[in-house]
């Protein structure tokens, strides 16, 4: 037998890193972003042998374990063998020895929250074949569980509930690991103006988010107040987006980028550089209203919204800085697992 799933990956459109710890428990957290038709892909293949094969065929890993009951963390393939190690855990023995295959449609430390999609894509797989009885909230809460308590890597809430719920969601965060998905309803015309005039850009860099978002929280705990009135103003900046959004204010977008790109800088160093910077200030300057870097920071994904087709003008300005622009679709549906 043969189990997949697929789960699409996210652009954070506003409120960016108010979902991480400890300023979401503290302050609350709010967050709006979109699934887009990048994907992660999960497939498990039962096998005869009692044997345990795992491996990510996008970055050319793959290790092989006798069967047992707890895989060791290595380093290598760590988001499977933790998701491995707490099913084991908690429901028991799996029922036979497996293959399990990973791909993701962007590179790690892109910003698009590849590695959290990753871990659900996962679970959809597991879910699937053993037939556990979770809904999207428990798959969401038991990917950040596994990655961020468990797997101590550090990094907020938003991409496991994206990957999981899917579509455009207006997401609150609280204490105690409480998290309230509000779907949004956006009539498709103002998401085909959207898609048509806000730009994905890969710098052609990746980037370890977990030492900027292990600053962002640091800042926190030692009430850093530049820094945490960055992440009132983005918290703020989601609510505007939300209203743009439901309102089809679309041309509204670019400013309400812009607003939270200057806020975002100063939530922590490293969010952006000189680079970045330069790349954002040229596509300004070629007709864009506005843009972010996607995720942490510090490399990965860049997006400008540019109206009036100056769509153009922003791909020309930025040819020479050695990146490139990825289309997508945005997605309604999340998480998907099936049986062959």
């Amino acid at each position: 037998m043969i189990y997949r799933s697929k789960a699409p990956l996210r652009i954070g459109l506003a409120g960016g890193g108010t979902d991480v710890s400890p300023y979401c428990d503290e302050y609350g957290g709010a967050i709006l972003n979109a699934t887009i038709s990048l994907y992660a892909f999960a497939t498990i293949e039962l096998l005869q042998t009692k044997e345990i094969v795992l491996e990510a065929v996008d970055r050319n890993e793959r290790v092989a374990h006798e069967f047992t009951e707890e895989l060791p963390l290595s380093g290598t393939l760590d988001l499977a063998k933790g998701i491995y190690n707490h099913l084991v855990k908690k429901y028991g023995t799996m029922p036979s020895g497996f293959k399990l295959t990973t791909y993701v449609d962007a590179p790690a430390g892109s910003g698009l929250g590849t590695s959290s999609t990753l871990m659900v894509a996962i679970l959809g797989a597991f879910v699937e074949w053993l037939k556990l009885p979770l809904g999207e909230y428990d798959i969401a809460h038991i990917a950040y569980l596994i990655e961020r308590k468990e797997l101590k890597m550090a990094g907020g809430k938003q991409d496991q509930y994206a990957a999981t719920f899917g579509g455009v969601n207006f997401m609150e965060f609280y204490a105690d690991s409480k998290v309230i998905v509000n779907p949004l309803s956006i009539k498709p015309q103002y998401l085909h103006e959207i898609e048509n005039n806000l730009l994905l850009y890969f710098t052609a860099t990746s980037r370890l988010s977990s030492t900027i978002i292990e600053a962002q929280s640091q800042n926190v705990i030692d009430k850093n107040q530049q820094s945490i009135e960055a992440m009132h103003q983005l918290k703020e900046q989601a609510k505007m987006m939300k209203e743009a959004l439901l309102k089809g204010n679309v041309d509204e977008i670019g400013p309400i980028l812009d607003f939270g790109f200057r806020y975002k800088k100063q939530m922590a160093k490293g969010i952006s550089n000189n680079t970045m910077d330069e790349i954002y200030e040229a596509a300004l300057k070629a007709g864009a209203t506005g843009g972010k870097i996607s995720g942490a920071g510090g490399g990965g994904f860049m997006m400008f919204y540019c109206p009036d087709n100056t769509r153009y003008d922003v791909k020309k300005a930025l040819a020479h800085f050695g990146g490139n622009f990825r289309e997508y679709q945005f997605t309604e549906k999340g998480l998907s697992s099936w049986q062959v």
